[in-house]
């Protein structure tokens, strides 16, 4: 058994083991520790606690964005504005499509990048789904999918100028008469079709014409014979007390913030300095007008930091357990296992589920993307692929990955930002996914013999 092999078992084993416990921070250490010692034979807790290290300092800017914006997000709540704002809300979201709808069009809206699309939307939103009693999968679901799909469809993101930048630097992008990355990368926009069609999907969902399944279908019946918005599992991430909250919050404590954390994003592309920045706006109108006590201020902060550390903790070990499969090579493995599939055709289809499995399986997106890239396009020009389409499908397979996976950050955040357990959120949205994913393959495959 050769060292990729362990890994992808490793991989399968996590997968499973969390969705049939949902418990998934026990197998990702499991899974670490077992690739640990598979590389390291004895020394294997020495180098593992090596690579936990690493980790951290590799990822300290999303721990600090990430912590930070839970600091924000106590602020905003502290303050009582998110309250304020739902309240507004609430009179324009008066039935379930109305709100369904609102949080689809701020989804759009808020593109420029899929951490800030996905925490303000959670914040802005998570009182109106409690009020009209929607469950908070719903509210999850609509984050994630919403995030990543919607970024890689549109020109100004984050997501736009890391592939645009990556697909130039390719020969055969290069020889098929692209000047620009950003050219190359328009050119793949129209066959996109994982975005594309979870974005529709989401949609006829808002509309109630895409039905409930699944895990969603007893969400909305938990709803419906008990009330309560989230499961017993989900309490946990709830622990806030609302009583009163919406009578007396000021929207203008919200909404300025919240300017501000959105404005500097896309101004500066600097997420980092936007939730900085955006908490000294909270600062400067809150102390003076003792909103918040002075002595109480800092320790909202740390508060707000410390409810993200569940969120934290799980994607330290993800991207531990990422580090630990790539130095297995189970990416090479899987592409040689995908090698001798490979026909013009057939080449986008394969390069879609590649990617996908590649970035499902890692939870590594721009990672897997940046490795697979260099490997794929000599091999796609070889057997005459359309590069255009190669690009779309290395897109889509990475906006599949980060939708999908769930012990991915995306997730993981979605769930954390609507205030639910993260396999609880991962297991409801799953059919919806499926339901893209298959319909993906069709369309690659189709345009695969006629574009």
């Amino acid at each position: 058994m050769t060292h990729g092999l362990v890994a992808l078992l490793i991989v399968l084993i996590v997968i499973v083991g969390s969705i049939l416990t949902h418990r998934c921070e026990e197998f990702m250490i499991g899974g670490s520790l077992v690739g640990a010692a598979v590389l390291f034979k004895g020394s294997f807790l020495t180098q593992w606690c090596t690579m936990l290290q690493e980790t951290i300092s590799e990822n300290v800017w999303i721990v600090v964005v990430c912590g930070l914006f839970g600091s924000l997000i106590a602020l905003l709540q502290t303050a009582k504005g998110n309250y304020g704002f739902s309240k507004l809300v609430s009179k324009l979201c008066n039935s379930e499509r109305k709100t369904l709808l609102t949080t689809f069009i701020l989804g759009i809206l808020i593109f420029v990048d899929d951490y800030l699309n996905v925490l303000s939307i959670g914040a802005c939103m998570k009182g109106v789904y409690d009020k009209r009693k929607i469950p908070r999968e719903t509210l999850a679901f609509m984050l994630d999918s919403t995030g990543a799909p919607v970024c890689v469809l549109l020109p100004f993101s984050t997501w736009a100028v890391f592939y645009a930048s990556l697909f130039i630097d390719q020969p055969s992008v290069q020889a098929y008469g692209f000047t620009s990355g950003m050219k190359a990368y328009l050119s793949a926009i129209p066959f996109c079709f994982y975005p594309i069609i979870i974005l529709l999907i989401v949609f006829l969902f808002c509309m109630g014409i895409m039905p409930k399944l699944g895990g969603m279908k007893k969400a909305y019946k938990r709803v419906e014979e008990t009330g309560k918005v989230y499961s017993d599992a989900s309490r946990k991430y709830n622990h806030e007390n609302r009583a009163g909250y919406e009578e007396d919050g000021n929207i203008w404590d919200f909404v300025i913030p919240m300017a501000v954390l959105v404005a500097i994003a896309i101004i500066t592309g600097d997420l980092l300095l936007a939730v900085v920045l955006a908490i000294a706006c909270c600062m400067l109108m809150y102390l003076p007008r003792k909103v918040i006590a002075v002595n109480e201020f800092f320790g909202v902060i740390v508060k707000g930091f410390a409810d993200m550390l569940p969120t934290l903790t799980l994607l330290v070990l993800a991207f531990l357990l990422q580090k630990v499969t790539e130095q297995l090579n189970m990416t090479d493995y899987i592409i040689d296992l995908a090698q001798p599939l490979l026909t013009g055709s057939l080449f986008p289809m394969i390069t879609f589920i590649l990617v996908a499995a590649l970035c499902f399986a890692t939870g590594s997106f721009w990672g897997m993307s940046a490795v697979v890239a260099p490997i794929v396009f000599p091999l796609g020009a070889a057997i005459s692929a359309n590069p255009v389409l190669i690009m779309a499908a290395i897109i889509s397979g990475g906006a599949f990955g980060s939708h999908a996976c769930f012990y991915c950050d995306a997730t993981l955040l979605s769930s954390n930002s609507a205030g639910i357990d993260n396999m609880e959120h991962a297991v409801s949205q799953l059919p919806y996914v499926m339901i893209a994913a298959m319909l993906s393959i069709v369309g690659f495959l189709i345009c695969g013999f006629i574009v």
